[in-house]
């Protein structure tokens, strides 16, 4: 497989190397050494979600308050989703930087994100669903939601009408307002954030 940093510091995308024969094919999705060699610390699972999307849903941008963070690997399993990775760490060189990563069923390919990044996604088949492995569990009350369509940030959903969205989302802050309220981390806390995950 290949591992590599994207735009966001600390978000990394995963390519795996697939083997076909005439019943299919078979690929490693990730290994734990390699993983843990490239964040520069171990990722171990807590928690295991999945979500089913509808077509033209948008979920996001999702975070959580440091402590107690998540590291999350996401990978789609069905269907296929834009997917999209913001940097909501105030202080991080790449601090409103996000990048984007066409994630296809099959395809293997999924990203990983470091405690204090955002995530978010575009489903744009039926019944897309994402699976997220995660360094933490839940904690109610953590979660960080900022607006997905935010204009500053200029995310290029290429919508073709307007996405379905949770009300939450729908009504979530920009980032600046989320910077101004001081709902985000900082980077130096997520660099000392304990490795959980």
């Amino acid at each position: 497989m290949e591992i590599v940093e994207m735009a966001v510091k600390d978000a990394f995308r995963i390519t795996p190397r697939h083997l076909p024969d005439r019943r299919g094919s078979f690929f490693e999705a990730w290994r734990h050494s390699a993983l843990s060699e490239a964040m520069g610390r171990p990722f171990r699972v807590e928690q295991v979600n999945y979500s089913i999307s509808a077509k033209n849903t948008l979920r996001g941008i999702h975070g959580t308050k440091i402590p107690p963070g998540q590291t999350k690997l996401v990978t789609c399993v069905q269907g296929a989703a834009l997917d999209v990775v913001v940097d909501l760490r105030v202080g991080s060189p790449t601090f409103g930087a996000f990048d984007t990563t066409l994630q296809v069923a099959g395809s293997g390919i999924g990203v990983c994100i470091a405690e204090g990044l955002g995530h978010a996604f575009l489903a744009l088949e039926p019944d897309t669903v994402m699976n997220y492995l995660c360094g933490a569990e839940y904690v109610p009350g953590t979660m960080i939601d900022i607006q997905a369509l935010d204009p500053a940030l200029g995310i290029p959903w290429d919508l073709s009408a307007p996405p379905i969205m949770s009300d939450k989302d729908a009504v979530a802050p920009t980032l600046a307002e989320a910077a101004a309220r001081g709902l985000l981390p900082s980077y130096e806390h997520a660099l000392t954030a304990p490795a959980v995950g």
